[in-house]
């Protein structure tokens, strides 16, 4: 029996269009994979040369997802995007092993000094991913984005997060850094990667920033997102010439894809923290726990929140949470960078495109069906449908409007 999907709207009208990745360490493969997807059913329908950097009105990404927004909206020699999506998997695969070097297990030794590191200091030194970063964004700066992008860090001298986002940057120009720094900083996470610090030039001098991962802020920066073009839209009566007010969801259409996470198989108990101390907050036996419950705390807080304000202005048809909630074991660990557990992240996410779309349910935490029975992968295609569709309707109209325009002149 084939599956129901919704219809694809041919009549949508202006769309603001928002696609959101969380951080997840080398998880961000899970994306990866389902970026791909999307962006082979765009090229299905307007050609091989079509980016996802050409649908999407912002573009947001915390941590590893910034990394991921960056390299989607960075532009190369010849003003396309750095990487097609169907690169990102490739780029993982490559370069998590060096970014988290591993330790053989069977070496007592080094798995000691691994640990006296994380009491100490970092995990790991961040040298290959700073080289790395900094070679393939080179001198962009947050202004030089082929759409607009919202990438969240935190500053621990002001305990304030800091958005990097495209729309502050003439009202704020000391947001305008390098690429490569704001990656570097929203990727630093405590306990695994050092801080970041740096400085941006403004006309009124420079201007310093002392900067750790952005999950601490928004590990699903979707609503940072949903906010940013919305006081766009407040502060300036529109947004590109569109006819959207600051929350009309029903004119929103949102992608916000998970790096998944490990729920269903819980590593925590009362009973086990109730005895922790400092040192078991930050490392035990099954993860770094302090940094996994503000992760998914912020995660789930954000989907629940869209999801019911969606619900409530009847356009969920507009919003599509990717996240998978099994991961098990090695899989959901977000430095586990061997070769074996990359490839099973891979499948994660191969797998994840022919699971039914989900919906949270706060009450017990856990992704469950959204009544119909449609997979990941016909929503996909389906928004890319709308995505496609879109991109004509403003071809459409800005052809009118020039045809307006010279009859105005004649």
């Amino acid at each position: 029996m084939e599956a129901t999907q919704t219809p694809s709207k041919s009549d949508d009208g202006h769309l603001i269009t928002v696609l959101s990745i969380d951080g997840g360490g080398i998880r961000g493969i899970i994306p990866g994979v389902l970026l791909g997807f999307l962006e082979s059913e765009l090229q299905k329908l307007d050609g091989a040369d079509v980016r996802l950097a050409d649908y999407f009105d912002v573009i947001a990404g915390t941590s590893t997802g910034g990394l991921v927004t960056a390299m989607l909206t960075t532009p190369n020699e010849n003003n396309r995007p750095l990487y097609a999506a169907k690169d990102i998997k490739k780029f993982y695969l490559q370069n998590s092993p060096k970014i988290f070097p591993q330790n053989s297990p069977w070496n007592i030794f080094s798995t000691a000094m691994k640990f006296g590191r994380t009491l100490t200091g970092p995990q790991y030194d961040g040298k290959y991913l700073h080289k790395l970063i900094r070679e393939e964004l080179g001198d962009k700066k947050l202004e030089n984005t082929l759409t607009n992008v919202v990438i969240p860090a935190f500053d621990i001298k002001n305990l304030q997060p800091t958005i990097f986002s495209s729309f502050q940057v003439k009202k704020r120009p000391d947001l305008n850094g390098l690429l490569s720094d704001i990656c570097i900083s929203t990727s630093a996470a405590p306990t695994y990667l050092p801080a970041h610090s740096f400085e941006t030039t403004t006309p009124d001098g420079p201007s310093k920033f002392d900067l750790i991962d952005g999950g601490v802020a928004a590990n699903n920066p979707a609503l940072v997102a949903i906010a940013e073009v919305s006081n766009k839209i407040h502060s300036e009566g529109s947004f590109e010439n569109m006819n959207v007010k600051p929350m009309q969801y029903s004119k929103f259409l949102v992608i916000s894809l998970g790096t998944g996470s490990q729920k269903q198989d819980m590593k925590y108990s009362a009973a086990e923290a109730s005895s922790w101390g400092a040192l078991s907050w930050v490392s035990n036996g099954s993860g770094t726990p302090i940094i996994d419950v503000f992760t998914e705390a912020s995660s789930d807080m954000v989907d629940f929140h869209i999801y019911s304000v969606f619900q409530a202005r009847n356009a969920e048809e507009n919003y599509l949470r990717i996240q998978d909630d099994t991961l098990t074991g090695e899989s959901s660990s977000v430095d586990l960078a061997t070769e074996d557990n990359l490839k099973k992240l891979v499948s994660v996410g191969e797998s994840l495109l022919d699971k039914p779309v989900s919906r949270i349910n706060l009450r017990t935490g856990l992704y469950e069906s959204a009544g119909t029975s449609e997979t990941n992968r016909q929503a996909l295609t389906r928004f890319a449908v709308r995505l496609s569709k879109q991109k004509q309707f403003r071809k459409s109209q800005m052809s009118a409007n020039n045809g307006n325009s010279q009859k105005t002149v004649v």
